[in-house]
């Protein structure tokens, strides 16, 4: 599976908002765990979370514990290959992320593991939502990456089901693009009553450049930056 510069950024912000606003965590889940990569970069800036990784697709799910078992976290992850929505937790979790498919009823790739990774036959936004919804505990806080033209429609899925949203931040390929990606920070709307909080962040700038505050994100990950 292809590693996505928005993946990166996103993993990248989740541990970022961890930092900033003090979230004490000591579980997380990590739906739709593809290479296992938000996972790792989890792991990587807090040692001491447990994190229950699930991935449906076979394949997949064995190379996430290809890459896990070689990282200096394998302790800390458990990656697990199986259909999130058929899984009974034993219990709650401070933190749950996801990168989930992006597209509905849109056209499909002649490559079935694309299928299953960008497109939500297996798990619609609806059904995401209620598995965060059921497993989060009160006080816990959940992050999701989507495309940008379903901003609207995830505002009013989120409302449905009760959960709020804390923070977005809508992100640019390039300070010449419109928005592309949104990544969200939410809780539980009956423990949060704060007004959502929103940002945006370019990518690249106008020389091709990676932008600075892309660079401060990414730097403890990326090998040359």
């Amino acid at each position: 599976m292809k590693v996505t510069t928005d993946a990166c950024l996103f993993g990248a912000w989740i541990a970022e908002e961890i930092k900033n606003e003090k979230i004490v965590i000591n579980n997380c889940l990590d739906i739709g765990a593809g290479t296992g990569l938000l996972s790792l970069m989890l792991a990587q800036k807090n040692p001491e979370i447990e994190i229950d990784t699930i991935e449906i697709d076979k394949d997949t799910a064995e190379q996430a514990k290809m890459n896990v078992g070689s990282s200096p976290w394998k302790e800390q992850i458990n990656i697990v290959q199986g259909d999130v929505k058929g899984i009974s937790f034993e219990k709650e979790f401070d933190l749950i992320i996801s990168n989930p498919p992006f597209y509905e009823k849109e056209i499909r790739s002649a490559t079935e593991s694309k299928n299953v990774a960008h497109h939500s036959e297996n798990l619609t936004l609806k059904e995401l939502l209620v598995i965060i919804k059921d497993n989060l505990s009160k006080t816990g806080s959940f992050f999701l990456l989507l495309p940008y033209k379903r901003n609207e429609e995830i505002k009013k899925l989120l409302k449905d089901q009760e959960l709020n949203i804390s923070k977005i931040l809508f992100v640019r390929q390039s300070v010449k693009h419109d928005y592309f990606r949104i990544m969200l920070m939410g809780k539980l709307s009956k423990h949060e009553n704060a007004e959502t909080e929103f940002n945006e962040m370019s990518i690249w700038d106008d020389s091709q450049q990676y932008t600075y505050e892309f660079k401060q994100l990414l730097k403890d990950y990326y090998l040359h930056l």
